[in-house]
């Protein structure tokens, strides 16, 4: 199993419109908690003003493995997980939890881009440290 560091946690109010004929959250849904987590922790590496502006991040892959249904009311705990920064990118992995309990976890390769260029750049070096 790759090496992982805790390298963010999320806290998410579950929204009524989150739930879906089934009476539980979708399964869309479950990405975008995972989204609004790493985009957090983008938002923390990076100096104000360059994010989005000069630097962004996109995602190549993701997957989510749904372990027990999110019901509403209540809040999800999203823990952002990192792996070893490799040129451009970086493995990031997700705990979604509930009280405790873990109800889905994925995992999502993040690529470091020039926003403008909207073309892969090497991850630069103050960002690759705070990473490790």
């Amino acid at each position: 199993m790759e090496q992982r560091k805790l390298v963010h946690t999320e806290r998410i109010a579950i929204r009524w419109g989150d739930m879906d004929a089934m009476g539980h959250v979708n399964n869309t849904v479950y990405f975008r908690y995972m989204e609004q987590a790493r985009i957090a922790w983008f938002e923390s590496l990076v100096p104000r003003g360059e994010a989005w502006s000069s630097l962004g991040i996109v995602i190549v892959n993701a997957s989510c493995n749904f372990r027990r249904p999110i019901n509403y009311p209540g809040t999800v705990e999203v823990k952002v997980f990192a792996g070893a920064p490799g040129g451009s990118s970086v493995a990031t992995f997700y705990e979604l939890l509930l009280v405790g309990e873990l109800h889905a976890d994925g995992a999502a390769t993040v690529v470091f881009i020039d926003a403008k260029e909207q073309k892969p750049i090497r991850i630069p070096q103050s960002i690759r440290e705070a990473m490790q």
